[in-house]
């Protein structure tokens, strides 16, 4: 059986709040937090398909090349790679089959998607042009048995890329719920997404010069969301996607609206309901595997 990496992302421990009935059921939510395809992408998806457009001309792709997509998620690196007009063969895998299928939905057969571990890719060496990673790696419990996976059904020559949001500071959305959570309730610090491995800056380049790809780059890539209101803002971790989402879920109603005060305090000019933009930033890394 697959592992999800998403449900096994959080290796920040509960023990900091395993007595909090708050905990429990927040340990009960996690488990369930990307388990729904359209939730993740009210709640990310609309920052992975601004994202992956970007990555694909990072990692620069070539008309015709084939290209696997690790972690394909809802398809928004699989459907940019698609609408490049490259005229790409695209291979996706992804742990979930939910969300296998809710990427199947809306790109058919124009490529192959199908449930598979990062880990322990199925298929034969140097059978792609180019290997990608989208959001992905920080989830994977041994990104460097993932990033050598990559490497090995690379091509010598191609390309390897992968992008992982900097959740330290450069993530707007959710730098500013952690913030606000944390001052609700510093034992949550532990829970705080900045904790999240290969989040920060030159550690995918320290990953993949360790998996042995040559000609390492790195690059940070900013993105721009625009909210409509607050409810277009809120509403995304009423879904209980994502750690954040999980966490909002798990909470009385009564803290959750404690917690909603805050954001609105936190995102909206003298508490006036109208759009705004976050920003968000991604550290993006891309190598070649070497000619054995």
């Amino acid at each position: 059986m697959q592992n999800n990496w998403r449900v096994l992302l959080f290796p920040m421990a509960l023990a900091a709040v395993a007595e909090n009935s708050a905990a429990q059921a927040l340990s009960e939510s996690e488990a369930k937090m990307f388990s729904a395809g359209a939730g993740y992408e009210r709640f990310m998806g609309r920052w992975s398909r601004l994202l992956a457009t970007e990555l694909v001309a990072f990692a620069g792709v070539k008309d015709g090349e084939r290209v696997l997509d690790v972690g394909t998620g809802t398809g928004a690196l699989a459907t940019a790679l698609l609408n490049s007009g490259r005229g790409l063969q695209v291979t996706g895998i992804d742990p979930s089959a939910g969300f296998i299928a809710y990427a199947q939905k809306d790109i058919g057969s124009r490529a192959r998607l199908e449930v598979g571990d990062a880990q322990a890719l199925k298929f034969t060496d140097a059978s792609f042009d180019a290997a990608m990673a989208l959001l992905v790696m920080n989830f994977v419990p041994d990104a460097g048995k993932a990033a050598l996976e990559m490497r090995r059904v690379t091509r010598p020559g191609g390309t390897v890329s992968a992008c992982v949001w900097d959740y330290d500071a450069g993530m707007q959305m959710l730098r500013y719920f952690w913030d606000e959570v944390i001052a609700l309730d510093p034992a949550m610090e532990a829970k705080d997404e900045r904790h999240m491995k290969l989040s920060r800056q030159g550690q995918l380049g320290d990953l993949w010069r360790k998996a042995g790809l040559v000609n390492v780059e790195e690059k940070p890539l900013t993105i721009d969301q625009r909210y409509s209101s607050f409810h277009d803002y809120w509403e995304s971790f009423l879904k209980g996607a994502g750690p954040g989402g999980a966490y909002v879920v798990s909470l009385p109603e009564p803290k959750r609206q404690q917690l909603e005060q805050r954001m609105r305090a936190r995102l909206l000019t003298n508490g006036q309901d109208a759009p705004f933009t976050l920003k968000a930033r991604a550290w993006c890394v891309k190598g070649q595997p070497s000619a054995m």
